[in-house]
């Protein structure tokens, strides 16, 4: 989730928004630019890749201009910053001019990480763009419903992942479109099955719970039905090796355990627990053992170990199909 440290950012500051979701860090740069445009409309905005930037650049994006006293200069893919200007983009973070709103976007990992923390030891406003993990993405839907004024519960927002699938993009359209289209009424299930029911019944989430299921036949054929609605393999392999994961987590998680910290030392939502408990009484440590290393294997074909994607899941889902409740 996008998490802000300090205020809100205005004129004279300069904002750094860091983190590998480029939807989060997208949307906090738009806030930014809005914020500023609220009070200064006719504020100019400059946007550039800091692997462009030189002294002469900064100098002139920076100083005075001769046709707008407000800016907003948006400096993307802040890593590949050329080492001979960090020392001046430090020094004018330091001091930043008061008629401009300097944006700083990193899109994460290591390279750079030296600039970062000396940008944070000028007490810059950071935003931190970070993706929430896959059992936080209802809660992801009913906040993008919220934030369009519209109303949801657990249900409908699980409803909405399950159908859509995890990308941040998909998922915050199809929020606004459902609360525009819903007259005022809360978000229902019911409503994401009129909107996106043929997608539902194949995602790579379908394939994989009727494969540890063990149920072989339907699972290969929500498989085969996926990848004709154009599913990508990589999604399916995704799919069947997190919820192998989260499997294994809830058969060796201490007895006795409360739910909510069971759902934590699982890394699930409360919600998601029935399910595991049906799907564990079939499994055992050496049948879960052969299935995630027939996922791991298809993993690497669909990347390109082997020829034929649709074979290397099809195989993947017997063996997983068939080591449901094998000792």
């Amino acid at each position: 989730m996008a998490v802000r440290r300090g205020s809100a950012p205005k004129l004279g500051d300069v904002l750094l928004v860091t983190g590998s979701e480029g939807f989060l860090a997208d949307r906090a740069v738009r806030s930014a630019i809005a914020a500023v445009k609220k009070d200064f409309a006719e504020v100019e905005t400059t946007e550039l890749d800091a692997s462009t930037l030189d002294v002469g650049v900064f100098a002139e994006l920076t100083g005075p201009s001769l046709f707008a006293a407000e800016r907003v200069l948006v400096m993307r893919a802040l890593e590949n910053l050329p080492a001979e200007m960090a020392p001046r983009l430090i020094e004018y973070a330091g001091g930043p001019a008061e008629d401009i709103l300097l944006v700083l976007v990193h899109s994460g990992g290591q390279k750079g990480k030296g600039v970062l923390d000396k940008l944070r030891k000028a007490s810059v406003t950071e935003v931190v763009a970070t993706a929430p993990k896959a059992w936080e993405l209802p809660q992801f839907v009913t906040g993008e419903i919220r934030l369009h004024g519209g109303s949801a519960d657990e249900r409908a927002a699980t409803a909405l992942v399950d159908a859509v699938g995890h990308d941040l993009r998909a998922l915050a359209g199809a929020c606004a479109q459902l609360v525009s289209d819903s007259g005022g009424q809360a978000v229902t299930a019911e409503l994401i099955g009129q909107y996106f029911g043929g997608r539902a019944e194949v995602t790579s989430f379908a394939v994989a719970d009727a494969a540890i299921a063990g149920r072989t036949e339907p699972a290969l054929e929500q498989l085969r039905w996926a990848l004709d609605c154009g599913v990508a393999p990589v999604l399916v392999t995704s799919a069947m090796a997190g919820g192998l994961r989260g499997l294994a987590k809830f058969s060796s998680a201490p007895g006795g355990m409360r739910e909510a910290d069971l759902a934590r030392e699982v890394g699930v939502p409360p919600w998601k627990l029935k399910s595991l408990r049906q799907q564990s009484r079939g499994w055992t440590p050496g049948g879960l053992a052969t299935a995630i290393k027939a996922v791991a294997q298809a993993d690497a074909d669909v990347k390109g170990a082997s020829g034929d994607a649709g074979y290397a899941l099809e195989r993947m889902v017997i063996t997983v199909s068939r080591a449901h409740g094998r000792r």
